[in-house]
């Protein structure tokens, strides 16, 4: 099987200070966290100070596919149940 994301949804997570989404396996859910200082800096203007849930995740929407293919990539070097996406990941 191949990874897929067949939902669209995706939430903050405070703890973490992550934007947290899902992919799938086959019947295998993956958790994906993209941390927001990888958020500040990827592409979409947003200062790193400041970065609230609201912007966070309207940060990872504006660049969704970039980070879906990010996302492909880590899963590709190894099957693991979640994965933190960092800004060492991005381009």
């Amino acid at each position: 099987m191949t990874l897929a994301f067949p939902n669209p949804s995706r939430s903050f997570d405070e703890a973490r200070n992550a934007v947290l989404f899902f992919g799938h396996d086959g019947l295998f859910e993956i958790r994906f966290f993209v941390e927001a200082a990888a958020l500040a800096i990827s592409g979409t203007a947003l200062p790193m100070s400041g970065m609230s849930e609201a912007k966070c995740l309207s940060a990872f929407d504006a660049v969704r596919t970039s980070i879906l293919e990010v996302a492909r990539e880590a899963y590709s070097h190894g099957r693991r149940n979640y994965y933190t996406l960092t800004a060492a990941d991005f381009p």
